[in-house]
């Protein structure tokens, strides 16, 4: 009995990560005009995905302090097909706007692109985890 209560939950482990959106994990955002970047994770919520700061870094690599470290910058995506994700919204917090967005992932390569009307930002992070 108690080898197939451990094969049951080795299975129901395995097919949760099977199932897991590859896009899930953290990312490495561009450096913006300072030099500096964050760490971005990407998760599951409710169904879609979701994007937290959860670290910020100066120019030179340093981990820095930064009140938006938690916030949320990546919500309501949703997978498309072919690593593509729409019907979004991302928060820059350079410019303290929040962008209708699409991504696309290539391999360890998220190209992240936020638009307002025909004005469009984008960046491509890289995986880190």
């Amino acid at each position: 009995m108690k080898r197939t209560l451990i094969l049951a939950a080795t299975a129901a482990l395995v097919s949760m990560a099977a199932h897991a959106d590859p896009v899930h994990g953290v990312w490495k955002t561009q450096p913006g005009d300072d030099g500096a970047y964050g760490h971005v994770e990407m998760s599951d919520c409710g169904g879609k995905t979701c994007g937290v700061l959860i670290a910020g870094f100066d120019a030179s690599g340093t981990q820095a302090d930064s009140p938006n470290i938690g916030k949320r910058m990546v919500w309501d995506m949703q997978a498309r097909s072919n690593g593509t994700y729409a019907g979004g919204k991302i928060w820059a917090p350079d410019r303290d706007k929040t962008y209708n967005s699409r991504m696309e992932l290539s391999g360890n390569s998220l190209k992240v692109e936020g638009c307002v009307l025909v004005v469009c930002r984008g960046q491509t992070w890289t995986r880190v985890q």
